[in-house]
């Protein structure tokens, strides 16, 4: 299993409808691309700005491409997120799994 870790920050006042868009329409729609596993969605107040830290899981590289592209590092972030994100991450981490609970 690969994972796949990107890091969005945004302020304050845009993190609740950010949060909202991840989990109704960007991580559910992901779900249609063979070989997603899953994604967590973390949050936390950092400084002056809301950090959020997606992990989705993968069941191979090659499944990543089918969601990412050839340069499956490169982040995938619509439109409608950047709006509300104040920055981050150009690309994403990807790590094999080595122990899963």
């Amino acid at each position: 299993m690969i994972i796949r870790i990107w890091h969005g920050y945004t302020s304050p006042d845009k993190a609740d409808a950010y949060q909202h868009l991840l989990a109704s329409k960007i991580l559910p729609g992901i779900h249609r691309v063979k070989g997603y596993q899953g994604a967590y969605l973390l949050r936390r107040r950092h400084g002056d700005e809301v950090e959020f830290v997606t992990l989705t899981l993968w069941e191979s590289l090659e499944a990543v491409r089918q969601f990412a592209g050839d340069e499956h590092a490169h982040a995938v972030v619509p439109a409608e997120a950047q709006a509300l994100l104040a920055r981050f991450d150009a690309t994403s981490e990807h790590y094999d799994a080595v122990w899963c609970p």
